[in-house]
This record gives structure tokens, sequence and C-alpha cells, in this order.
């Protein structure tokens, strides 16, 4: 008791002067009023953007969530692909696939979706340095056919592209929104039911319905996202009703909160402790396995979590239903191996409020193993550099495993490839690559799985990283809000099906 006690105080005197962009609740109680006459939702967004809003980057996953960016497809929640700005596609032969486009879309800037326009989008992707992390290993050709018909070519029989083509960050956008600077304006360019009309930097951006949509014509007329990246203060705005729907309450608030408020999504996340295997401490596998056996998931999962989360017997959790019943035994670790006082540091972020947590309790296990910690905690804006260039020993991330393509393989690939773009663990293996390339050949269902856990497997024996826990993330509704989407692939937040009473 006393425990949730100091964490509730803390929680109180942070979030108070850390609410952002929002009102006060006197006049956020004179804004509601006026929200209701002109039908506007307050969204209370986790991270700030860090390109801009580009979709070359994860900032394209804001132009999903508030659907203002659309892509040729689409995934359904059990991860299969549906038509969305392409209708009908085919593999006509291994290395050929062709795509129709949908007929009588218009970007919110007035010009008119065709093939040039998704090959001029396309293209911008595969040319962007670094390439969005679907495209990691891949290389594509890509042509118009006619007016409405697309053409791509592999360079292998890949069977995942239509599912590839889902990824947020292969938004379709209109030709005025790419710069000769090599800069991506997503505003008036996208083709979804909300058109983006302000970004307010770091701060905010505002949409409005798009009244020329293709498809159905959303409920609601505005919608304000605002960047709160401290936890503690997007729990306060759903609490004073100045934030409609709220991503990522952190755990250490449910209990501050009307529970109808709360809804709790299952995810495809994996929080993992990445090993830096270049670092002078983790370059040895014997001080990764000590690590390794150091770590107590269940007193992380009781004390931060307060059990609203899965201990993780892999890089894959829960949501992916599949996985667990293919995957083996994991073997015993020996226990009793300490280090010899070697220093290491463990960078994470602020921007989901239980990491910091997760952090402090690592440090005690780990320096009862015998090393020496310091932690690094900032906003993830002020620290993805340095982890990405290796600066730390060790990291912690928040990892969505199927974020990209509803398929595993990308996000692998992504964080244990030797060419991965997002390989903070600096991990490197001819044999982890080789089992990647394998499960990435193999035709979607049973056989794909196998050689997934195969590749894991590869991954967990080389202590690359220790997977901790498998999050199930709690999103914020207030009582004027029905259908936000609870969407455990982190896609769909707002859409045109979204309204508020």
């Amino acid at each position: 008791m006393r425990f949730h006690s100091i964490k509730l105080a803390c929680a109180l005197a942070l979030a108070l002067p850390l609410t952002g962009c929002f009102d006060s609740k006197e006049e956020a109680q004179n804004t509601a009023a006026d929200t209701a006459a002109k039908s506007e939702i307050r969204v209370a967004m986790m991270q700030p953007p860090r390109t801009g809003l580009s979709p070359l980057s994860d900032d394209a996953f804001k132009l999903s969530r508030w659907s203002t960016a659309e892509t040729l497809i689409n995934l359904t929640p059990k991860s299969e692909a549906e038509p969305m700005l392409a209708t009908v596609w085919e593999q006509v032969d291994p290395l050929t696939w062709h795509f129709t486009i949908r007929e009588g879309v218009k970007f919110h800037d007035g010009s008119t979706l065709d093939a040039n326009a998704v090959v001029n989008s396309l293209q911008k992707a595969l040319d962007a340095a670094p390439k969005p992390r679907i495209l990691d290993g891949i290389d594509l050709e890509v042509t118009a056919l006619d007016a409405s018909h697309v053409e791509i070519k592999t360079t292998f029989n890949d069977p995942l592209l239509p599912s590839r083509l889902s990824s947020p960050q292969l938004a379709i956008l209109a030709t005025s929104a790419y710069q000769d600077n090599g800069r991506v304006i997503p505003t008036g360019a996208g083709t979804g039911p909300f058109e983006l009309v302000e970004i307010n930097g770091t701060t905010s951006a505002k949409l409005e319905r798009f009244d020329g949509y293709w498809g159905e014509k959303a409920k609601i007329e505005t919608v304000i996202a605002e960047y709160v990246p401290n936890g503690f203060a997007r729990a306060a705005a759903l609490r004073t009703g100045t934030a409609d729907v709220v991503e990522a309450v952190p755990v250490s608030q449910i209990a501050t909160l009307d529970e109808n408020l709360l809804h709790e999504v299952a995810m495809p996340r994996t929080n993992t402790l990445y090993l830096n295997n270049k670092s002078e401490v983790f370059s040895q596998l014997e001080l990764r396995k000590v690590a390794a056996s150091a770590v107590d998931r269940e007193q992380i999962i009781r004390t931060v979590y307060e059990n609203h989360a899965d201990i993780a017997e892999g890089l894959l959790g829960p949501a992916l239903a599949w996985a667990a019943p293919i995957r083996p035994e994991a073997a015993a670790l020996e226990e009793g191996k300490k280090a010899n006082g070697e220093k290491i540091v463990i960078g994470t972020f602020t921007d989901r409020a239980e990491l910091p947590e997760v952090a402090a309790l690592l440090k005690q296990q780990l320096e009862v193993a015998g090393f020496q910690v310091e932690l690094d905690i900032r906003e993830y804006a002020q620290i993805e550099n340095d982890a990405l260039s290796g600066k730390f020993d060790a990291f912690i991330l928040s990892r969505a495993t199927v974020l990209d393509s509803g398929d595993p393989v990308a996000y692998m690939q992504s964080d244990f490839g030797c060419e991965g773009s997002f390989n903070l663990g600096q991990f490197c293996s001819e044999t982890v690559d080789e089992a990647l390339t394998h499960a990435d050949l193999q035709p979607l269902g049973e056989q794909r799985q196998k050689a997934i856990i195969t590749a894991e497997q590869k991954i967990l024996g080389e202590f690359a990283a220790i997977p901790l826990l498998h999050e199930r993330v709690v999103q914020g509704e207030s009582e004027r809000v029905t259908d936000a989407v609870r969407d455990p692939s982190e896609r769909r937040l707002i859409n045109a099906q979204t309204k508020v009473n």
C-alpha cells in the first residue's frame, strides 16, 4: 500500500505542471460545450513527431492513427490483406505483381489518385535513406502500366508483398507532398477521411473532415492531436476531461481514474533489454548470459505493471497465438555466475511511463549480479540517435513486433539483422541472417511460422537481447466518445466511425 501511495503522490505532483497543451479544468468545461457544437475530438498522443510527420519515418503511424494517410493495402485484425487504395492484386509470375488502383479517389489537395502518384510515393520510399524498415533488404521495381495499374517486380518470390504494402510508412501521398530537398510535407496530401491542415511542430496537429473522401464520410469534423510525452500528464488530461482519447495510460495511474474510461488492449509489443554486442562489456557472451540470468521478470511485472503484462518467454508474445505452442522449452540458465564490477550504462525513455521504473529495477537486479550500473533516461526524441549509434551498453525499449506488415520477420530483420535499420544491439550473426532470410522466403502459414520461431531461437541463443514482458496497453476514452479504435496493431485510433456525443 505504501508503494502505491508513493506512486500516486509522485504522479499527481508530476501531472499538474505537465499537462502539455491542454487547458485547465475550468477552461476544459467551457471547451467541452464549444467542442460538442462543432463535433471536435481532442487526442493526447504519447510521443511528439521526430521528422515533421514524414511518412518515411515512424511518424507515419500518427498519420495512420489519425486516418489521414492511406496505403494500397489494409490489414484486417487477423493480419490478412484487404483492399484499400488498391482494389485487386495478383502475382502474375514469381517475381511480378499487378495492382489495380481504386478509381474516384481524390487527394486532399484536389489532385487525382492514379498509378503515377502511387509509383512516385513508393519510389520515394525506396530511395529514402534510411529506407522504411519494412523495405530492409528489399529491392522493388515499380512501374505504372497505365493510369489504373501498377506493376511491382521483386528480386525474390515474396509472398508477403501485399502485406508489406500495408505499412503506414508506404502511405500514398499527393505529388505535392514531396519537396526537392527530400522533405515530405503531408499537410493536404493524404486520401483519408481526415485532412491534416496544421502541423504545429512538436506541440500539436489539427485535422478536418475531408468531405471528398472516397469512402464513408467521417462522423466528426475536427481532430486536435496534442503531444503529451509525460504519462502522468496524459492521465490527468483524461481525468479532467481535457482529452477525449488518450494513448497509453500508465499502469500506475489506473487506480486514480474511472475504470469505465479505461480499455485494456492486448498488444503484439515486447518490452526488451537490448544488449550492445559491440560494447566493451556485452561483446562478451558470458557477460550477456550473466545479465540474462540476473533478470527477474516476475518482480518487474508485479511491481511496475501491477500484473497488467505477461512474462516474455520469447520475442513474440501471446498476441501472436501461434508462437507459444511451437516454441521449444527454454534451456535453464546457469545460476550463480557474477560479473566482476564491470560498469555499464543502460538507456531508456520517459515517454512510456513504466520504462524508467523498469530501468530502476533492472539496475538493482544487475547490481546484485556484480555489475556497476548507471542509468540515462530522457524523452525518446532526445535519446534515439544515441541509442541507434550504440552509445549505451544496453537499452530498454517497448517494441511492436508486427507493426509494419502483420508479420514479425520485418521487425526481426530490422532489430537483429546485420543490415537492420533499427539494430539497437549492434548485433550481427551470419547464422541469424540466414535464418531470417529463410523465414522471409516461406509462404504464409504454418511453414513460415515455424521458420520464424527457429530464427527467434537463434537470436535468443546468442543473447542478443533479453525479452522482459509483453505489454497490455491501456487506452483512455472519455464518456463523450464512441467507436474510438482499440487497435492491437497501433495503426488506427480515430476513423470515420468515431463520434462524440
